[in-house]
């Protein structure tokens, strides 16, 4: 049987199709949800430093309540408080990248983690073939669609993914060497 096939038994024409306005909207399940959990939900999407009130209101909650649990990330290094008038907080991306790399080493043997790291480094390889270049950073988008004969959707698309495997690769390097994040972006790796 191929997977697309629907078995004969699967309807039989007696039901009505779900009722789709009954279904709780995405907005009220993520304000319905513990005050945790919304205002991590906002830390994480955080990209400039953004007011405790801003925060508070993405999450739903009161302003102190909110001040109340992004002390606590503050603490834990989830976040960097910048102080002033009014305060302000910011995702700590070195915390999310150690987490990224914590969970590399719970879930995957050391053999598993080199065995996907040299398979990065050979996509790595094979875009720096391509493009001529050490780093996505180094090549046009412009001049990648003249040489390449690619269109600038498909060039930006194949810039973009040799981009990720270089942050993959650097990723799957600090889990193999066991090596804690002193936080921001990784750099490039040489391959």
């Amino acid at each position: 049987m191929d997977l697309t096939d629907i078995p004969d038994d699967a309807y039989d024409g007696g039901e009505s199709p779900p009722d789709l306005d009954a279904l709780e909207s995405p907005d009220s399940l993520r304000k319905d949800g513990p005050i945790r959990e919304r205002l991590l939900d906002v830390v994480v999407g955080l990209r400039t430093p953004t007011k405790v009130s801003s925060i508070a209101e993405r999450a739903d909650c009161d302003t102190e309540t909110a001040r109340d649990y992004l002390e606590w990330f503050d603490e834990m290094g989830m976040v960097h408080r910048q102080d002033g008038r009014p305060v302000r907080y910011e995702r700590n991306n070195g915390y999310f990248q150690w987490r990224r790399i914590d969970r590399i080493r719970e879930d995957y043997s050391e053999q598993e983690i080199v065995g996907a790291l040299a398979d990065t480094l050979e996509g790595i390889d094979d875009y720096r073939r391509q493009f001529d270049a050490e780093h996505p950073d180094e090549v046009s988008l412009v001049d990648a669609t003249r040489e390449q004969e690619l269109s600038t959707e498909r060039a930006w698309e194949a810039l973009s993914e040799w981009e990720s495997l270089e942050r993959r690769a650097a990723l799957l390097d600090a889990a193999r060497r066991n090596d804690p994040v002193s936080g921001g972006k990784p750099d490039p790796v040489d391959a």
